[in-house]
């Protein structure tokens, strides 16, 4: 049983590097705006980077999930108010 927990965590933790990754990406190429303008505001704030890029993955994974549920395109407006409104969470989309 501990071997599926294991594989359960590995999982999960290349899920969350992988949409850590793509922040970082979003951030660095200032595409879209929002990403880097959202960290920054954040930063001036007080937030630690892990802390930012954490809550810019959880509306990414959000995003995605719903993508994944409609079956429909990346709804970048959607995207970038949810990551202007940070550090407020974005709702879970049903």
């Amino acid at each position: 049983m501990s071997e599926l927990n294991d594989i359960d965590n590995d999982e999960e933790e290349f899920a969350e590097s992988t949409l850590i990754q793509a922040i970082e990406n979003q951030i660095e190429s200032d595409n879209p705006p929002a990403a880097k303008a959202t960290f920054n505001k954040l930063t001036l704030v007080g937030y630690e980077r892990e802390e930012i890029l954490n809550l810019m993955a959880h509306v990414l994974a959000v995003e995605i999930d719903a993508i994944l549920e409609e079956d429909r395109p990346f709804d970048t407006q959607w995207y970038e108010a949810a990551l202007r409104a940070l550090p407020e969470l974005p709702p879970e989309k049903q």
